[in-house]
């Protein structure tokens, strides 16, 4: 089965799978403690990521060690990256409907006294 990027992190499960994997290479036991999900779920979470190319798997003896694989993260924040200004220029214009009612509320309060 192939699923896509934004499938694969749409589940707030993997998304907690993810986080665990953030401070580097990890075991599923570990994984299991941080993501507070039973073995059977991180097992399945991880092969779905690694299926989409989230995370990878270095087998060690009896032991896997999984990892994030950067690359993926790289071309979702570029394919972000697009969509930036969209939001910083609503952003910069809820900041200034802000800043001008807070001038207009300044004005007011300073006329009623």
């Amino acid at each position: 089965m192939h699923i896509d990027a934004f499938q694969a992190i749409a589940d707030p499960a993997r998304r907690r799978v993810i986080e665990a994997l953030r401070a580097g290479e990890r075991q599923v036991g570990d994984i299991v403690k941080d993501a507070g999900i039973h073995q059977s779920g991180v097992s399945r979470h991880l092969r779905i990521l690694h299926d989409a190319g989230f995370v990878t798997v270095r087998p060690e003896h009896q032991r896997r060690f999984y990892s994030l694989r950067p690359e993926l993260f790289r071309e979702l924040y570029g394919w972000l990256a697009g969509y930036r200004g969209l939001w910083e220029e609503r952003l910069d214009r809820f900041g200034s409907a802000l800043d001008n009612r807070q001038r207009i509320r300044t004005t007011k309060s300073r006329r009623s006294k």
